[in-house]
């Protein structure tokens, strides 16, 4: 299993907008991308215009399938409201999360 950590700035105007494509993205990835597992989203407390999203997938290897491109059609509307400035692959030892 790994997570892969999306982090994002995005303006305090486009957030909203910025929030419902990647609710869509996310559904659409998951639905029909091999391996997607679904996403979450953080903002920062301290500074609005930060995000992270992080995605789960069953392998490193089918995120890699999926992001071969680096900038996959379904994740474009957001990056047209958002700058992406990392993006970084992490293997889950443990999730203790309820």
């Amino acid at each position: 299993m790994v997570r892969v950590v999306y982090r994002w700035q995005v303006a305090p105007e486009n957030f909203e907008a910025f929030r419902k494509n990647w609710r869509a993205a996310t559904n659409r990835i998951h639905d029909t991308v091999a391996g997607a597992l679904g996403s979450f989203m953080l903002r920062s407390a301290e500074n609005e215009s930060e995000v992270i999203t992080v995605a789960k997938w069953d392998s490193l290897e089918s995120w890699q399938a999926f992001f071969a491109d680096q900038n996959p059609e379904q994740m474009q509307a957001m990056r047209a409201l958002g700058e992406r400035i990392s993006v970084q692959a992490y293997e889950e030892i443990e999730d203790h999360t309820r």
